[in-house]
């Protein structure tokens, strides 16, 4: 159940690589080992209406909101939040040398008896 969903202000079009970002982050999402690899998403979407702090045309963002199942520990969350987090600032370094962009990220857990799912992927990538 770890879905990383990535929203982004659309006048970063042309100034991110929001592809690749979504590469990088599955990535690093598998490379923390907690995580089975038939249940990762990463899937970008672009907000085309926002209004940002003091509404300069150049304000822009990225939020990034990781749902994860229960089952990790503390620790094992913070590690994967700080690399996630990492991997991203590497990926939109550029963006943070003007005053006019923000990146957040939330990790947030998922209650089992609220989470419904039919996963067709598993069982292929299961039987290698």
């Amino acid at each position: 159940m770890p879905h990383l969903a990535i929203e982004y202000s659309a006048n970063l079009d042309g100034r991110a690589d929001i592809g690749a970002l979504c590469e990088r982050l599955l990535k690093t999402i598998l490379d923390t080992e907690l995580f089975e690899v038939g249940a990762v998403r990463v899937r970008a979407f672009r907000a085309d209406h926002y209004a940002i702090a003091d509404k300069l045309p150049e304000n822009a963002f990225v939020d990034l909101n990781f749902r994860i199942g229960k089952g990790r520990t503390d620790e094992e969350k913070k590690r994967t939040g700080e690399a996630i987090f990492a991997a991203a600032i590497d990926v939109l370094g550029p963006l943070f040398e003007t005053p006019h962009f923000a990146l957040s990220l939330e990790i947030r857990e998922i209650d089992a008896q609220l989470s419904w799912k039919k996963n067709a992927i598993h069982p292929r990538l299961r039987g290698k």
